[in-house]
């Protein structure tokens, strides 16, 4: 342990200018990151990177701290900062939002504007945001070719600098296209920074075609968890998941907990289901227009709501630091997704607990993942008798919330217009008017 103290670098000894130190120090980052560290001084010297990294290691860093530093040696030389000097795509809405705030946070010193463009979002809002002519705009890909494509007035003709974060994901069937079109309208001559968790074939095929020489930086093996993360599972009966869960989350009371499921049905009816035990859960998903994904997101950050029901929309990239235990509810068809999951906890040095619920149905998969990660988890410990005690609170907790869901429409809102929040409070509204009727 001595050994890696040592080889820990200061911001400034990696080249940073005195304005990135002090603003490292104001957000409380005191020494970079491993994949900071080594990533930081290739990109000052003007090359391009490919930096494979696990959730949680300081990626935007890495890559937001050179581009800033670029644009202080123009703005000193020229007594200007350039417009739409780089340019971050990423493949969630969330993630975007969180980069540019990044992005504010470590240039407020220099005045620095960021645009942020993404699904679910006025157009013209974005549009006028354009107007006011940003250094730095970041994207999902299909907003901004929208944008290439319709905004009058806007290009990436200036463009110095190309950020692909989650390159994995990027380049699913999703995005492909738009980021071909992409990379066909902006400069070749420009640095390209590619970072992804995996080193897919598409991840090097993308490499091929747009990075020139690029310096390669693996931050950590390939497939692994922190050492301060407990990992467990149980291997339970389908019907009895719902009682499982609660069980875990009553036996860890207060503790900020991420839940994942398969489906968006599921994160909203496991969040009814939970408030009408007395937990304070929220649901997160790509069903929910983009207001209630932020503002459910900020409820859990606030610690208003412990809870946190989510699909893998949640799983990557987020910047939730405080997150003391991860639930897979549903195993992930993916073995890669349990990595990105679980990385939600013990970030930073702390400890974190993941524990996965298995039923016979999802064996298979489970077997997949711990042959990806190396090793047979311990069991969660419990007693399926003292587990089965909730299930008649937990049957009437389901009733409560297939009976909220039926009497607002089920499944026949429309995409991104249904409130889960709406369901929520009025489940919260049933639960009064129960508590009202036992006192009497």
């Amino acid at each position: 342990m001595a050994e890696e103290t040592e080889e820990v670098k200061s911001f400034k000894e990696l080249g940073l200018r005195n304005e990135l130190v002090e603003a490292c120090d104001n957000l409380g980052w005191k020494n970079p990151s491993k994949i900071q560290a080594e990533a930081i001084p290739h990109a000052l010297e003007g090359k391009d990177l490919i930096g494979l990294a696990q959730t949680g290691s300081g990626k935007t860093g890495a890559f937001a701290l050179p581009i800033l530093q670029a644009l202080l040696d123009i703005a000193e030389n020229q007594r200007t900062v350039p417009a739409f000097f780089a340019c971050v795509l990423s493949p969630t809405r969330e993630l975007a939002i969180q980069i540019a705030e990044q992005f504010e946070a470590l240039g407020s010193g220099i005045s620095l504007r960021c645009a942020v463009l993404v699904g679910g979002v006025d157009m013209m809002q974005q549009t006028l945001a354009l107007g006011k002519r940003p250094h730095i705009v970041v994207a999902t890909p299909g907003r901004l070719m929208d944008h290439l494509t319709n905004t009058k007035g806007f290009s990436l003709a200036t463009l110095k600098y190309l950020v692909l974060d989650e390159a994995d994901r990027l380049l699913n069937e999703e995005f492909e296209k738009s980021i071909d079109e992409i990379l066909n309208v902006i400069p070749h001559s420009r640095r390209t920074y590619l970072f992804s968790a995996t080193m897919t074939k598409k991840v090097r095929k993308l490499q091929r075609a747009c990075l020139k020489n690029p310096v390669k930086i693996e931050a950590s093996s390939k497939y692994s968890t922190v050492d301060t993360l407990k990992q467990q599972y149980r291997f339970i009966p389908a019907k009895y998941k719902d009682c499982y869960l609660v069980y875990i989350l009553t036996d860890m009371p207060g503790s900020s907990t991420m839940v994942f499921t398969r489906t968006c049905d599921a994160t909203r009816f496991l969040a009814l289901m939970l408030r009408n035990l007395g937990q304070r859960a929220i649901p997160i998903s790509g069903q929910m227009s983009q207001s209630k994904r932020l503002g459910a997101l900020n409820k859990f950050k606030a610690g208003e709501c412990n809870i946190l029901i989510c699909t893998d929309v949640a799983s990557r990239g987020l910047d939730i630091p405080s997150v003391d235990m991860v639930i897979n509810y549903d195993i992930p068809t993916n073995s890669k997704d349990y990595i990105h999951r679980v990385g939600r906890t013990a970030r930073a040095g702390r400890s974190g607990v993941a524990i996965s619920l298995v039923n016979q149905y999802e064996l298979e998969w489970y077997i997949q993942i711990e042959k990806l990660i190396g090793k047979k988890l311990p069991e969660f410990p419990a007693q399926e008798e003292e587990v089965l005690l909730l299930l008649e609170r937990v049957m009437e907790a389901k009733r409560l919330s297939i009976m909220t869901i039926k009497e607002s429409g089920g499944k026949k809102r429309r995409r991104g217009g249904g409130d889960e929040d709406d369901d929520v409070e009025r489940t919260l509204g049933i639960n009064k008017k129960l508590s009202k009727n036992k006192r009497r």
